[in-house]
């Protein structure tokens, strides 16, 4: 039988009954990125180059984008990879752990089923939904794929026999207090006024009550569980719906919050350029540069050190997850370092240390996901800003912290043994790496050109990968390239997930003032701007190590960025030090994230990983300092505003040229005008008056006739 690109070895297309579902959900997802980078791409051709106006582009995209979203957090949760803290009840006696465990899983399917509810209410809600989006479809139609979402959710927790008893009473509760979403879908299927069903008025007016008088214990529970594994976004949501529901927000909005951000073709862009780095990674990329690295700079004391800095850089700069680019290409390039001499111990705190590199440098999905979470923040503080400005000020902070850990890995490189110069070397190598090389040169010219915006510039970034790596390297099958593309998904899930739950919180804030009531705290209590910065960094490097860096920065630095503005620090820099911090956060003890990545990836235990972290550690705290306290060097590059410039001599000779005596009639009972070329106060009330007629004046209406 004639081999299949999409048939296994044993020549089925599917794989074993037991996998379908699973095989499924991969294609589709897989199939949503095709439409969803393609469809960018067409559209922008059509438009563009052949002056075609496509109808509701925008629309097609957002939905498309919305879909794969919701598709994307089943497969995470289905993987069980949505983002959580480290699990400190493993350490926990047995029995305690079971009551922990048990709690958890009430909590968790309680809290989906709320939102699975909510999200339902607004999918029977038809005034919430117009207009026809693609192939005959309305948006309606697209929207059902969120109550979808949060129901599959729920089946997969029940379906685990460890805790169905706990689940079960989870789900259970998560209904009785969803009484006010039960109420709306029927008001909206049924048209059933709340007054005919006074049993769901009460429990809504009890579960009110009960919010608004033990919110704050019900919070600290929550916070507690996140410490117990319980991923990020339910804690995130379950806090949400409490302070919703106590402040008497209608929980719709949480529902809503959370579409606008799948539906954001920024946000979006963040999972597409995480696939590109993950195809990348996966592929010959990663060895061909190093390769180039090592011949480019090799031969000298340090070469190999400059070369692992680089290629970690430029892949976390697109994976946006530090995590990812130490699993990825960790093991690969400690051993190029151990290999010429490198101390093993150095070699992998190095590349730890080097793991977060790329998010200071474009198209850094931090810097986008900063920028456009802030963006009307950051409007109501400098009128103009755009993204780009983000991007131009990380860059010397980025550079000098690169700089900074090539010039530790020098100082620790103690190796003699070094390849000649070699030019050929170089040459060839430089020409194996040519359409790898090409692709961030390719992305920062169409974008900062602003020949494609950042979504256009993530879709082009997915489909240069897939076609480099399966037509041109021939890395992978189609076959397997769809497996690669399928396993970075559960990464863009519980990215895009955070980014959601995320979203309601930053409502409650704002619609609390919590901005302003922490603004107006700290700036009565710190009078020094250089205290401000001191313990600004110390709670960002805290929150580093706890949060992940979505989450941290959807909710934390709207907080932060006012309290900057008071004490005038420009928002460029705010955001640069805010991003530094948390990249830094990722490696400072006891839990800082990629501390326990790296532990996984090179096989030895946390307190190792951080005794070899610690050296590179110091020296990004000292550069932090300098950024910190060193505006310029987040601002000497940003373009400089543009002024109006004015000649005061044409000025002056627009004023028309009175007589030295010109007469005007009144219609009142005023006495005559008469115009004194002397006297400097009458040129503004005349201006405007034709010195060859000047009619008269209507003292009613103040005008000239």
């Amino acid at each position: 039988m004639r081999k299949h690109q999409f048939r296994n070895q044993d020549g089925h297309f599917l794989p074993k009954d037991k996998d379908v579902l699973k095989f499924i959900e991969d294609i589709f997802a897989v199939g949503l990125i095709i439409l969803l980078t393609h469809t960018a791409m067409t559209i922008k051709i059509m438009q563009d180059q052949l002056h075609m106006q496509v109808l509701n582009a925008d629309a097609i995209i957002v939905n498309i984008g919305f879909v794969f979203a919701c598709v994307a957090g089943i497969i995470t949760w289905r993987e069980n990879k949505h983002l959580s803290l480290a699990a400190v009840t493993d350490k926990l006696p047995p029995a305690l752990k079971l009551v922990v465990d048990s709690i958890s899983g009430f909590v968790t399917p309680m809290i989906l089923v709320q939102f699975f509810l909510a999200a339902l209410c607004q999918f029977v809600n038809k005034e919430q939904f117009t207009g026809v989006v693609l192939f005959g479809l309305r948006e309606r139609v697209f929207f059902f794929f969120m109550p979808l979402c949060y129901l599959a959710m729920v089946i997969m927790v029940l379906s685990k026999k460890e805790q169905r008893i706990s689940g079960i009473l989870g789900t259970v509760f998560g209904i009785i207090t969803s009484m006010s979403s039960i109420y709306g879908i029927l008001y909206y299927v049924f048209g059933i006024e709340i007054s005919a069903m006074p049993a769901i008025g009460k429990f809504i007016d009890v579960w009110n009550l009960f919010c608004a008088k033990g919110a704050w214990p019900v919070v600290i529970i929550l916070i507690i569980l996140a410490f117990a594994g319980v991923p990020l976004f339910v804690v995130i949501s379950g806090i949400t719906y409490v302070l919703f529901s106590k402040s008497g927000i209608p929980l719709d909005t949480i529902v809503l919050e959370a579409q606008s951000k799948f539906m954001d073709k920024s946000v979006t862009a963040i999972p597409l350029f995480t696939i590109a780095g993950y195809v990348l990674a996966q592929g010959s990329a990663g060895k061909r540069f190093v390769n180039l690295f090592n011949s480019l700079f090799g031969w000298f004391r340090g070469g190999t050190v400059v070369a692992a800095v680089l290629v970690l850089t430029f892949f976390s700069t697109f994976t946006g997850v530090s995590g990812v680019t130490i699993l990825a290409l960790g093991g690969l390039l400690s051993m190029i370092l151990i290999g010429s001499g490198y101390n093993k111990n150095l070699a992998e705190g190095l590349i730890t240390s080097s793991g977060a590199l790329g998010l200071l440098f474009p198209p850094s999905v931090a810097i986008i996901m900063y920028a456009t979470s802030n963006y009307t923040v950051i409007q109501g503080f400098e009128d103009g800003f755009k993204v780009e400005n983000l991007f131009i000020g990380a860059l010397i902070p980025g550079a000098i912290m690169a700089v900074s850990m090539i010039i530790m890995g020098i100082i620790f490189d103690r190796t003699k043994m070094r390849p000649k110069f070699s030019l050929k070397a170089i040459l060839s190598s430089l020409w194996h790496s040519l359409f790898e090389l090409l692709l961030p040169l390719l992305i920062c010219v169409t974008y900062f050109t602003g020949f494609f915006n950042l979504f256009q510039v993530a879709s082009f970034a997915v489909i240069y990968t897939f076609v480099l790596s399966v037509f041109i390297r021939k890395d992978f099958t189609l076959r397997q390239s769809v497996r690669v593309i399928a396993d970075s998904i559960p990464v863009s899930g519980g990215v895009l997930f955070i980014i959601a739950a995320s979203a309601g919180l930053s409502y409650y804030l704002t619609y609390a003032d919590v901005p302003e009531i922490i603004t107006a705290f700290i700036t009565t209590s710190i009078h020094s701007k250089a205290l401000f910065l001191l313990l600004m960094n110390l709670v960002l490097l805290v929150v580093g190590c706890l949060m992940d860096m979505y989450s941290a920065i959807l909710i934390i630095s709207p907080l932060l960025l006012y309290a900057a503005h008071a004490y005038g620090i420009p928002v460029v820099q705010a955001g640069v030090i805010f991003l530094m911090n948390l990249s830094i956060g990722f490696l400072t003890p006891p839990v800082g994230m990629d501390l326990f990545i790296s532990s996984y990836a090179f096989k030895k235990p946390v307190s190792k990983v951080i005794k070899s972290v610690m050296p590179f550690l110091a020296v990004q705290l000292v550069v932090l300092v300098l950024v910190t306290y060193i505006p310029a060097l987040t601002t000497s590059l940003l373009p400089k505003p543009t002024e109006a410039v004015y000649n005061e001599q044409e000025l002056l000779d627009d004023i028309p040229d009175f007589t030295d005596d010109v007469d005007f009639e009144f219609t009142d009972d005023m006495p005559d005008f008469t115009y004194d070329d002397e006297s400097e106060s009458d040129i503004d009330f005349l201006t405007d008056v034709d010195p060859d007629d000047p009619g008269t004046y209507n003292a009613d209406s103040d005008t000239w006739e």
